[in-house]
């Protein structure tokens, strides 16, 4: 077999998904398939087992996979620090930050890069099912793409074109795509998925016919909206900002538990409090103003690309604030990676802002310092009479710290981690409400302290399953509404010779 691309016209049109669905349709007829993304720009990231740090999207479609996530998946990771710089990652490790600019002139270096580990991974699989970035038709950007066409043309890619129905104007995003690229990169689209269609298909017939015809290539299906995909969508914070994440069930008693999650403007791994969103009677908010967290039970600080600026931004918009308030009414407060940093009593960042010690929210007394060296770990432990497991992505380190302070979790060796002060807790390990019994005992003492005798701890909550359950969704969707004759010959086949656009303009 062989490997294609999947791109999209836009962000956020459904390629992360559509690839994870055709890796789980692909693993459960026996392939041997794993995912691959050149470069992605996310600051939602896992650690994997070979020890480096990948983009979340890829470490979800190794799952759908069935196989473990490796830095081979994602060779090269851009974090957004600010609007004008990122850090890069590349092959796991972090080895520097770029502007726009100056990373466009490290692109050829990390061209080969890319390529030798796409090679590798084709030779080692059965096939690979590669994901590009943002829209292939970005032609200010076209000279240097690593991750699009550029990928597409240095390994021969066949490659499909996923359009986003449900945000309009479908056929003018795929024909319009198409007609930018230049005839050798044409020549290289194969066909169209359209994605998240509310209705009967039916409807779409002559725009499908006309776009076969104006093209030569034909939309190889059409995948309905599908309500219940909301678990490690990489774009689903677009979808949710300042609402409710996730589709939660009714409370198994008779009061809801409400968590409100501030969406920093550098929020990382937000996908942290989705376990808490699979509890049957919990809540979850992004929230982006003070006032919704008025009626709150628990607030969540999630983890930050950039701590320093984000606290900033939570005072500034007077979040900072609702959070003191809301602690202290004593009501409970958890922060996690970034988000524990800043209930700290100070911050010592001289690595990633360079502002130096700033104060912090002074809700946990220890003190944090950044140090060069990224932490990237896997770590395992017991907190509350449980087993955990999570992992660590972080450049910040509890120095000073209180006596009275009591740590939330043990590490294996013994070594404490995070702190817990009455209701307020924090911890920089990301992943921790995956465990299921950790997540009932915290939500358990997370009602009591917010007074809501009525909420019961649903107890039959497997959040692997649900997740599990996901990628089958995908991959029935797949297997049902794509044309897998067609998918098969692309993973089989030489790309086929297909005209440019203009050449079937001209035969109108």
């Amino acid at each position: 077999m062989g490997a294609l691309l999947v791109a999209g016209t836009t962000s956020d049109a459904g390629k992360s998904v559509v690839v994870a669905g055709i890796c789980r349709w692909l693993a459960r007829r026996g392939v041997d398939v794993v995912p691959f993304k050149a470069q992605n720009m996310s600051n939602n990231s896992v650690v994997t087992p070979d020890g480096g740090e990948i983009g979340r999207a890829q470490a979800m479609q190794a799952a759908a996979c069935g196989v473990q996530p490796s830095v081979r998946f994602n060779p090269v990771l851009l974090k957004p620090g600010s609007d004008r710089s990122s850090q890069v990652v590349v092959l796991g490790e972090a080895v520097g930050d770029v502007t726009a600019l100056s990373y466009r002139d490290r692109k050829a270096a990390l061209l080969d890069t890319v390529v030798s580990t796409l090679d590798g991974l084709r030779a080692g699989h059965d096939a690979v099912i590669c994901e590009g970035a943002g829209s292939p038709a970005e032609i200010n950007l076209r000279a240097h793409d690593i991750a699009n066409m550029g990928l597409a043309r240095a390994a021969n890619l066949p490659t499909l074109l996923v359009g986003d129905i449900d945000r309009g104007g479908v056929f003018a995003q795929m024909f319009g795509t198409l007609a930018l690229l230049d005839p050798a990169d044409q020549a290289l689209v194969t066909g169209f998925v359209v994605n998240k269609f509310r209705g009967d298909p039916a409807l779409l017939r002559p725009g499908l016919d006309q776009l076969r015809a104006l093209t030569g290539r034909s939309v190889l299906g059409v995948l309905p909206w599908a309500e219940e995909l909301w678990i490690d969508a990489e774009d689903s914070l677009s979808t949710v900002a300042d609402g409710v994440l996730g589709r939660p069930a009714p409370p198994e008693g008779d009061q809801w538990l409400r968590v409100a999650v501030p969406r920093l403007p550098r929020i990382s791994n937000a996908t942290d409090v989705e376990a808490l969103a699979a509890e049957p009677g919990v809540a979850v908010r992004f929230v982006t103003e003070p006032s919704r967290l008025a009626d709150a039970d628990l607030v969540v600080l999630p983890g930050s690309k950039s701590t320093v600026a984000d606290l900033d931004w939570l005072r500034s918009t007077g979040l900072a604030d609702a959070v003191l308030a809301h602690a202290r009414a004593g009501l409970p407060v958890v922060g996690i990676c970034g988000g524990f940093q800043m209930l700290c009593r100070a911050i010592d960042d001289t690595v990633e802002s360079g502002a130096g010690r700033v104060p912090g929210l002074e809700l946990l007394d220890l003190d944090i310092e950044f140090a060069e060296k990224k932490t990237l770990a896997r770590p395992s432990g017991s907190a509350w009479g449980t087993h955990v497991h999570g992992y660590e992505i972080h450049h910040g380190v509890p120095m000073r710290r209180s006596d009275t302070l009591e740590p939330l979790l043990f590490l294996a060796s013994g070594e404490p981690e995070g702190a817990i002060d009455g209701a307020v807790a924090g911890t920089h390990w990301h992943g921790l409400f995956e465990n299921d019994e950790f997540r009932r005992v915290f939500l358990d003492r997370a009602a009591r302290h917010a007074g809501r005798d009525g909420f019961r701890v649903s107890g039959g909550t497997d959040f692997a399953a649900l997740r599990a359950k996901q990628w089958d969704l995908l991959g029935d969707l797949v297997e049902q509404h794509l044309d897998t004759d067609a998918l098969w010959r692309c993973l089989d086949e030489p790309v086929p010779t297909l005209p440019s656009v203009r050449s079937c303009l001209a035969s109108e």
